[in-house]
């Protein structure tokens, strides 16, 4: 059965998509650490992050530095961490979170946002990328 990251993949489930290549997909998380919280996937079906390819693997991680570096230039932050947990959805992800404080990379402390600012935070990350 595929994960919710391939229905999003496949245009199933919507997102706000900020970059997508041939083989990843950068969205907003819909339920974000951060303003910005963003994933990064493969277009593939892959449950591991390390058992991904070597190519596959460091393609993710030059296409999520790409994504990191839009983030930091629209969302206003000390830095971008990164976190792989891989627990709450069986595919491969990145996690890009904005921070301004350890906090926020403790994936228990929630941000709200409205559709309307979704839309308009992935456009401006958009432009950055």
């Amino acid at each position: 059965m595929s994960s919710i990251f391939m229905k999003i993949v496949n245009g199933e489930i919507p997102c706000y998509k900020i970059a997508e290549d041939d083989n990843y997909l950068a969205f907003l998380d819909v339920n974000p650490n951060a303003k910005g919280h963003t994933l990064c996937i493969p277009k593939f079906e892959v449950d591991k992050i390390f058992d991904m390819d070597e190519a596959h693997y460091l393609g993710l991680m030059h296409f999520s530095r790409k994504v990191a570096i839009a983030i930091e230039k629209t969302v206003p932050c000390k830095r971008v961490g990164m976190a792989v947990v891989g627990l709450e959805v069986p595919h491969a992800h990145v996690h890009l979170i904005p921070l301004n404080e350890m906090d926020e990379m403790r994936f228990q402390n929630k941000v709200t946002l409205s559709k309307e600012e979704f839309e308009n935070l992935a456009r401006s990350i958009q432009l950055n990328f």
